[in-house]
């Protein structure tokens, strides 16, 4: 089920927000082959949520569907970045869970990356305001009582509201 929470009266500069229940792993499986086909060059993602939200899983799926094929993605829990060259889009992968100060960020290369890249960005909360604006943010959290199951809630700004009904779509 997809919820649309905009209003009428919003402004070209608001947010526009979509809410999904994802059912199982498969189900942030789906929703991450959608994001993977409506992503640009330009691009910046926050994948927000508690340890074991999902973010990991969708970033894989993501990569995963945008290569077309089963490749390896690690997480970039340790090296902080991983790059993806694939056939029609650089994919950059960066987890800023274990950045000791947010200053760290700026030695990552991920605003130079936006310039031919998408860049995925979980714990973005860890580079306090040092990163630009996202393009999306998705926030991930459990649903109570279901194991596998988690809530979604996307927020998109003008450079993908043009985008985010397709992606929320069942």
């Amino acid at each position: 089920m997809s919820t649309d929470r905009t209003s009428p009266t919003t402004t070209a500069t608001e947010p526009v927000r979509a809410v999904r229940r994802l059912p199982s792993k498969e189900a942030t499986r789906r929703l991450a082959a959608r994001l993977a086909r409506l992503l640009r060059p330009g691009d910046l993602v926050f994948l927000e949520g508690d340890l074991g939200s999902g973010k990991t899983t969708l970033a894989r799926a993501l990569i995963r569907a945008r290569a077309g094929a089963d490749i390896e993605v690690p997480s970039p829990t340790f090296t902080l970045v991983q790059r993806y060259e694939l056939p029609d889009l650089t994919l950059v992968h960066a987890d800023l869970y274990r950045l000791s100060a947010p200053e760290e960020v700026e030695e990552l290369g991920l605003e130079e990356a936006l310039e031919t890249a998408a860049v995925l960005v979980e714990w973005p909360e860890r580079a306090a305001d040092l990163l630009p604006p996202p393009t999306l943010v998705l926030r991930l959290r459990f649903e109570p009582r279901v194991e596998e199951a988690r809530v979604v809630e996307m927020e998109a700004a003008e450079g993908f509201r043009d985008r985010l009904s397709e992606l929320a779509a069942n």
